[in-house]
Protein backbone atom coordinates (compact mmCIF):
# COMPACT_ATOMS: atom_id res chain seq x y z
CA UNK A 1 0.00 0.00 0.00
CA UNK A 2 1.36 3.38 -0.79
CA UNK A 3 1.71 6.40 1.04
CA UNK A 4 0.51 9.70 -0.71
CA UNK A 5 3.27 12.63 1.04
CA UNK A 6 1.04 15.71 1.61
CA UNK A 7 1.90 18.33 -0.19
CA UNK A 8 1.64 21.09 2.89
CA UNK A 9 4.77 21.90 4.70
CA UNK A 10 3.19 20.94 7.87
CA UNK A 11 3.04 17.67 9.59
CA UNK A 12 -0.17 18.33 11.07
CA UNK A 13 -3.36 16.70 10.13
CA UNK A 14 -5.88 17.86 12.49
CA UNK A 15 -6.17 19.68 15.58
CA UNK A 16 -8.87 19.44 18.38
CA UNK A 17 -8.16 22.76 19.82
CA UNK A 18 -11.44 25.46 19.37
CA UNK A 19 -8.36 28.04 18.59
CA UNK A 20 -6.01 26.95 16.81
CA UNK A 21 -5.66 28.75 13.04
CA UNK A 22 -3.75 27.78 10.79
CA UNK A 23 -0.38 30.40 10.28
CA UNK A 24 -0.09 30.61 6.29
CA UNK A 25 3.94 31.24 5.16
CA UNK A 26 3.65 34.90 3.47
CA UNK A 27 6.62 35.51 1.01
CA UNK A 28 7.63 39.20 3.01
CA UNK A 29 10.51 39.97 0.74
CA UNK A 30 11.63 43.30 -0.20
CA UNK A 31 11.77 43.61 -3.69
CA UNK A 32 15.66 45.23 -4.55
CA UNK A 33 16.09 48.00 -7.03
CA UNK A 34 17.08 47.82 -10.25
CA UNK A 35 20.33 48.20 -9.90
CA UNK A 36 21.23 45.73 -7.21
CA UNK A 37 19.30 42.91 -8.86
CA UNK A 38 21.55 40.35 -10.30
CA UNK A 39 19.74 38.44 -13.18
CA UNK A 40 20.68 35.84 -15.73
CA UNK A 41 19.19 35.17 -19.09
CA UNK A 42 19.62 31.98 -21.26
CA UNK A 43 17.65 29.68 -23.22
CA UNK A 44 16.07 26.65 -22.69
CA UNK A 45 14.16 23.71 -24.84
CA UNK A 46 14.19 20.63 -22.48
CA UNK A 47 11.00 19.03 -21.64
CA UNK A 48 9.35 21.89 -24.13
CA UNK A 49 8.80 19.25 -27.23
CA UNK A 50 11.46 21.12 -29.02
CA UNK A 51 10.58 24.94 -28.58
CA UNK A 52 12.70 27.19 -27.20
CA UNK A 53 12.29 29.57 -24.42
CA UNK A 54 14.33 32.80 -22.90
CA UNK A 55 14.90 31.90 -19.18
CA UNK A 56 15.20 35.56 -16.56
CA UNK A 57 16.26 34.00 -13.11
CA UNK A 58 17.81 35.57 -10.49
CA UNK A 59 15.10 37.95 -9.28
CA UNK A 60 14.59 39.29 -6.07
CA UNK A 61 11.09 40.32 -4.77
CA UNK A 62 7.69 40.05 -4.44
CA UNK A 63 5.57 37.95 -6.67
CA UNK A 64 3.48 40.98 -7.94
CA UNK A 65 6.70 43.00 -8.96
CA UNK A 66 8.19 39.75 -10.84
CA UNK A 67 4.78 39.32 -12.44
CA UNK A 68 4.91 42.76 -13.49
CA UNK A 69 8.24 42.60 -15.23
CA UNK A 70 7.24 39.38 -16.77
CA UNK A 71 4.32 41.61 -18.46
CA UNK A 72 6.89 44.21 -19.92
CA UNK A 73 8.62 41.81 -20.95
CA UNK A 74 6.68 40.08 -23.06
CA UNK A 75 4.70 43.08 -24.29
CA UNK A 76 8.13 44.36 -25.21
CA UNK A 77 9.04 40.84 -27.36
CA UNK A 78 5.71 40.55 -28.60
CA UNK A 79 5.45 36.99 -27.16
CA UNK A 80 3.73 35.09 -24.55
CA UNK A 81 5.32 33.60 -21.44
CA UNK A 82 5.28 33.13 -17.79
CA UNK A 83 6.04 33.00 -13.92
CA UNK A 84 6.70 29.52 -12.27
CA UNK A 85 8.88 29.14 -9.30
CA UNK A 86 10.80 33.25 -9.49
CA UNK A 87 12.05 32.48 -13.11
CA UNK A 88 10.38 34.59 -15.89
CA UNK A 89 9.35 32.66 -18.89
CA UNK A 90 9.47 34.05 -22.54
CA UNK A 91 8.55 32.40 -25.49
CA UNK A 92 11.40 31.80 -28.05
CA UNK A 93 14.92 33.16 -28.08
CA UNK A 94 14.52 36.95 -27.19
CA UNK A 95 17.81 37.20 -25.62
CA UNK A 96 19.18 40.14 -26.97
CA UNK A 97 16.40 42.14 -26.79
CA UNK A 98 15.11 41.19 -23.02
CA UNK A 99 18.93 42.34 -22.16
CA UNK A 100 18.62 45.57 -23.65
CA UNK A 101 15.27 46.24 -22.65
CA UNK A 102 16.63 44.99 -18.77
CA UNK A 103 19.89 47.31 -19.15
CA UNK A 104 17.63 50.08 -20.34
CA UNK A 105 15.24 49.64 -17.21
CA UNK A 106 18.06 50.57 -14.68
CA UNK A 107 19.25 46.25 -14.60
CA UNK A 108 23.05 46.94 -15.08
CA UNK A 109 23.45 43.66 -13.40
CA UNK A 110 22.64 41.08 -16.29
CA UNK A 111 24.67 38.16 -17.55
CA UNK A 112 23.94 36.36 -20.42
CA UNK A 113 24.27 32.75 -20.24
Amino acid sequence: MNKKKSSSSSPLVYSTDPFFIKQEHKRDTITLPASDQLLKISIDKKHRAGKIVTLISGFAGKDEDIEQLAKELKSFCGTGGSVKDGVIIIQGDNREKIFQRLYKGGYKQVKKI
